[in-house]
């Protein structure tokens, strides 16, 4: 069991409103990510920012996509995978190269961000193993979806425009309500004080806990927390 409760010293609650500035955008670039080696040969990253911003490499997506690699690698082989608010795929993509599993794992965004998600598919050869999906939180599931009843859902710098907040926890409330045992893994940078006004209404939805994570004294120093969802019973 690799999750826990929160602990004082690490509380996002505790993080100064003005903490962790947006970054920097970037040039459209291709970039080879291998995790912090846990991840060989590596992935290739196409990053736009025409689409969105969402084409950009954002900080809780690197902190998801490793602890998948390092703690998950070896449970996933039958999981059912469903990535939110994917942007190019980044944490979808790494979870089909570095780790066995069965399934297709679907990579989801908004359509504008359909032709990257595709686009980073085919830079990693991984047309048979990983598929784009439109999905807009708060709007009914796909087909796809709904068939495939995902029981692992990653979702990775997610809180980032508060009046989507209520969207996201519809979908969120959805996926858990299609398969009861799903657990979420919901990384997100603490930016704005609304940030956490999604994390009060996730703990009344949800059962919240904070994941163990050998790295987590480093990036919650950065303003960035993991947590599990599950459904309350």
């Amino acid at each position: 069991m690799l999750s826990r409760s929160p602990s004082p010293e690490f509380s996002p609650l505790s993080i100064g409103e003005d903490f962790t500035p947006l970054p920097v955008y970037k040039q459209a670039s291709t970039t080879l990510i291998d995790f912090s080696s846990l991840l060989e040969p590596p992935l290739q990253l196409h990053e736009d920012l025409k689409s969105g911003c969402g084409g950009q490499l954002w900080p809780a997506g690197m902190v998801l996509a490793e602890h998948m690699l390092r703690y998950q690698k070896r449970t996933l082989k039958e999981a059912r995978i469903l990535e939110l608010g994917a942007g190019g795929g980044l944490v979808g993509l790494g979870v089909a190269l570095g780790c066995p599993v069965d399934s297709i794992v679907y990579v989801t965004d908004q359509e504008n961000m359909l032709s990257l998600m595709s686009q980073n598919i085919k830079l990693n050869n991984l047309e048979s193993r990983v598929a784009p999906l439109v999905l807009d939180w708060g709007e009914p599931l796909p087909d796809e979806i709904l068939k495939q009843k995902p029981n692992i859902i990653l979702a990775a710098d997610c809180v980032y425009f508060e009046p989507a907040f209520p969207l996201l926890l519809k979908t969120l409330d959805e996926l858990l309500e299609l398969c009861p045992d799903a657990v979420i893994y919901f990384c997100f940078k603490k930016r704005r004080r609304a940030d956490m006004q999604f994390m009060k209404s996730s703990r009344k939805k949800f059962i919240v806990e904070e994941v163990e994570d050998s790295e987590r004294p480093t990036f919650s120093r950065e303003g960035l927390f993991l947590y599990t969802f599950r459904r309350k019973q």
